[in-house]
């Protein structure tokens, strides 16, 4: 079968002056004037073009059996993300936003142990990254770093739910960073608005049915293997194209059972099941996952694909490439940035804001 895949390049400042020669994308800030048109049979690329914009209807008509597919992910392409209701907050995904990392684990490979034992303090952090323009946070109880082993659900939940329990209170939007269905239903219990689960509802049995009843915004995320195998060999033929199927199986998966594509995000998964040269590939080709038409979620800060890029940067030494990581996401129009670094993130964010709006307001 023969298919074809569009990955919205050639990224303009503004769409003035440029009638019919830009799209823009996502209903973001990101406007594109070509498309790299990828088709593939049987698993390989058979063609591989820029086509401009203006061109682009030309394009696609011969495409045959693959037209019509291919003109509904241009219309996900253009479709604009409704926002995330997270209880009482609404975050808007037009423009970019920071999802804050808040671990109370005792191993987790960046902050393991900054908070474990102690609810007060970890919810002070989440508020001082509230603060700093994080639009929510992400609290996890349970490291999936390369290696990590398996925590009892019972003890995941007393990390995470106190937690919650204060930023909900204080009015946090709040994503929980769980596999598990227990877990899952404790966190939206205690305030959490949102699942974010690195297995993408495959490790829990029951956790596909939970988020389908609760009706709450799930992050589907590509691994490949298990935390404490996935890195010993990852392999792939094309990554770029079967991270993007597989996450197109797992939307449909989610459909079936009753959830709503309105409510599902999606997260490429770097460094989960990746190496370095599979992890660059994805993050040049992150503007192919909007063609889901789902939120995109990225999460590469402070990960290893920055250490090996820079003389094998200890974890703490990790910002600069952090931010310039964020920084590529938000030009090809991610919405979520999921860092640890809140404050120097938004600032970042608030500048590339700064150079759009300019853009967008012509003297």
């Amino acid at each position: 079968m023969t298919r074809a895949f569009l990955r919205p390049t050639a990224f303009v400042d503004a769409p003035f002056g440029h009638d019919g020669q830009v799209l823009r994308l996502a209903g973001g800030l990101v406007w594109f004037s070509a498309v790299e048109l990828i088709v593939v049979a049987d698993g390989r690329r058979i063609r591989q073009e820029l086509v401009p914009v203006e061109r682009l209807d030309a394009a696609l008509a011969t495409l045959g059996a693959a037209e019509a597919a291919a003109r509904a992910t241009l219309a996900c392409l253009t479709a604009p993300r409704a926002p995330l209701v997270l209880g009482a907050r609404t975050v808007p995904l037009d423009q970019p936003q920071a999802m804050a990392i808040l671990n109370v684990t005792p191993d987790s490979f960046s902050d393991g142990g900054a908070h474990a034992g102690d609810p007060a303090g970890a919810a002070e952090a989440g508020m001082r990254m509230l603060e700093a323009g994080a639009a929510m946070l992400d609290i996890g109880g349970e490291s999936t770093r390369p290696g990590a082993a398996t925590v009892w659900e019972g003890d995941e939940i007393a990390r995470v739910a106190p937690v919650i329990e204060r930023l909900a209170r204080a009015g946090a939007a709040i994503s929980i960073d769980t596999r598990k269905a227990a877990v899952m239903a404790a966190a939206l219990d205690a305030g959490a608005g949102l699942v974010n689960d690195v297995s993408a509802l495959t490790y829990d049995p029951q956790a596909l049915g939970l988020v389908a009843a609760r009706r709450c915004p799930v992050v589907l995320m590509h691994y490949q293997g298990a935390p404490a195998t996935m890195q010993r060999d990852p392999h792939y033929r094309d990554v770029l194209i079967e991270v993007y199927d597989w996450l197109a199986e797992r939307i449909a998966a989610c459909e079936a059972a009753g959830i709503a594509r309105a409510n599902i995000l999606v997260d490429p998964g770097i460094g989960f099941g990746k190496t370095l040269r599979h992890n660059l590939a994805l993050l040049n080709g992150l503007s192919l996952f909007h063609g889901l038409g789902c939120p995109i979620v990225l999460g590469a800060s402070r990960k290893r694909t920055i250490g090996a890029l820079s003389n094998e940067a200890p974890v703490e030494q990790r910002l600069s490439g952090s931010i310039a990581l964020a920084l590529a996401g938000a030009a090809q129009g991610v919405q979520l940035l999921r860092v640890h670094d809140a404050f120097e993130t938004v600032q970042a964010l608030r500048v590339w804001r700064g150079l759009r709006d300019e853009a967008l307001a012509p003297a």
